[in-house]
């Protein structure tokens, strides 16, 4: 009889810490994305008219290419699109750059 309690007591502390265990290793719901984390609000607002001002700019040459009709102020119009998005896609891959560097 005594065999019987000492296995009951030894099944249900073996099941609490086997529920204790599950409880800490359960997978964790994913955090959403935390864009413009740490920055400030007027950060953030010069960060949005900057994004702004710069989709300003490729609409207003889009519609001067699409208007065009001089063949050669038509490249010089798309070669000037081009720069302008080569120069963000180089602050951007700089900006990640710099954040995977400081991510551990």
């Amino acid at each position: 009889m005594n065999y019987l309690n000492l296995s009951s007591v030894f099944f249900l502390v073996l099941m609490a810490a086997s529920m204790a265990s599950h409880a800490v290793d359960a997978p964790q719901p994913p955090q959403p994305a935390t864009h413009g984390a740490g920055m400030t609000d007027e950060q953030r607002e010069q960060h949005f008219r900057a994004k702004q001002e710069q989709d300003l700019i490729m609409h207003d040459l889009s519609n001067q290419i699409l208007a065009e009709k001089d063949p050669a102020k038509k490249e010089q119009l798309k070669n000037q699109q081009l720069d302008l998005m080569k120069t963000h896609h180089a602050q951007m891959m700089e900006h990640h750059q710099g954040k995977m560097k400081s991510h551990p």
